[in-house]
C-alpha cells in the first residue's frame, strides 16, 4: 500500500473491526477542555458502553480505537504525547477547521454503527521524525504534519542544506519546514508550499522568509523530495548558538545544534476515514 493509500477497509484492517485479532472491544476516548467538547465526550462514552465498549480512563495499549475530540491540534497533541500508537484513530471536531477530523459531534450514533460494521477506511500517513545531534547529545522529534528549523529569537537562521549528501545551498531567512503530503495543506500551505494528495510519497523543503539581496541569495520555491531521500541541515551561528525546532508545533530550543537530520518516519499514522471521504472534497470545503 502507498503512502496515504485508502484501499484497506475496516474488514481488512488488522485487529481494528469488533472479532479482530485484539479481540479487546477497548475504544480509548481523548477531549481537549473545551464546553463542547466534554458533552461530544459524554455522549460518545454512553453510545460506545451501550454498544459493548469500554472506555477506559487512561490509555490502552490494548484498545482497537482511538476517539480524538477536539480540532486538529487537539489530534496532533495527542499522538505526540501517546508517541504515535499504531492504533487506529478517528477526529471528531468540535475545533475550527477540522480538516484531520472525521466526524461531526452530532454523528456519533451513526459512526459506531458503521464502526460495528466495518464500513470504513484507514488512511495510512506517514510521520516525519528529526534527530538533532550536538553537544548535548542525540534527541529526536516526531510530527505527522512537519518539522520546522527556525533561528532563534526571531534571528535570521543560516543554514547549509544537503539533500542526501549533495550541497544545496546555505539558505538564510526566518527557516525552513519539511512537510509530510499530510501536512501539505497546514503550515506549508500558508508559506506558499503546494497542496499534495496524500496517495503521494514525498517530502516538502518549503522556505520561510528566505532572504535574497547582493549578499544572499536563498531558494523561493519548495522541493519535492522521493520517500527514501533525507534532508541534512548543519546550521551556522553567528549571535547566537540557539536553534528553534517545532514538530506540529510544539517548539523546543536547542543549543550548539551541529547537524540535524530529517527523514520519513518508521511511524505510522492509521486515520479512520468514513466511507465518502475525499481528500480533493477536503480541500474544496476547508480551504476554497
Amino acid at each position: 500500500m502507498t503512502h496515504g493509500g485508502e484501499g484497506m477497509t475496516g474488514r481488512d484492517a488488522p485487529g481494528a473491526a469488533p472479532g479482530g485479532a485484539r479481540g479487546s472491544r477497548i475504544v480509548n476516548i481523548f477531549a481537549n477542555g473545551d464546553p463542547a467538547s466534554a458533552k461530544a465526550e459524554s455522549c460518545f462514552k454512553e453510545r460506545l458502553g451501550a454498544a459493548g465498549f469500554d472506555v477506559p480512563g487512561e490509555f490502552s495499549p490494548e484498545a482497537e480505537l482511538i476517539v480524538c475530540i477536539g480540532g486538529d491540534g487537539s489530534l496532533l497533541n495527542t499522538l505526540a504525547r501517546l508517541g504515535f500508537p499504531d492504533i487506529p484513530i478517528i477526529g471528531v471536531n468540535t475545533g475550527h477547521l477540522g480538516f484531520f477530523q472525521e466526524l461531526q459531534p452530532h454523528e456519533t450514533e451513526e459512526f459506531i454503527s458503521i464502526y460495528l460494521d466495518g464500513g470504513y477506511k484507514i488512511q495510512s500517513l506517514k510521520a516525519v521524525s528529526a534527530e538533532i545531534i550536538g553537544s548535548g547529545g542525540r534527541s529526536c522529534v516526531k510530527g505527522l504534519n512537519e518539522i520546522v528549523i527556525r533561528g532563534a529569537y526571531s534571528h535570521v537562521a543560516s543554514l547549509n542544506i544537503y539533500i542526501g549528501d549533495s550541497f544545496i545551498e546555505t539558505f538564510r531567512g526566518d527557516g525552513i519546514a519539511v512537510a509530510t503530503p499530510a501536512g501539505s495543506t497546514a503550515y506549508n500551505y500558508a508559506l506558499g508550499g503546494s497542496i499534495v494528495d496524500p496517495r503521494l510519497d514525498l517530502l516538502q523543503v518549503t522556505p520561510i522568509a528566505p532572504i535574497n539581496n547582493s549578499s544572499y541569495r536563498s531558494f523561493t520555491s519548495g522541493i519535492l523530495l522521493p520517500p527514501h531521500m533525507s534532508v541534512n541541515i548543519f546550521p551556522e551561528y553567528t549571535k547566537n548558538s540557539d536553534i528553534l525546532i517545532a514538530a506540529d508545533g510544539i517548539e523546543e530550543m536547542y543549543s550548539s545544534v551541529a547537524h540535524i537530520h530529517v527523514a520519513f518516519s518508521e511511524s505510522t499514522v492509521q486515520l479512520l476515514r468514513l466511507p465518502n471521504y475525499d481528500f480533493w472534497n477536503k480541500v474544496k470545503t476547508k480551504l476554497l
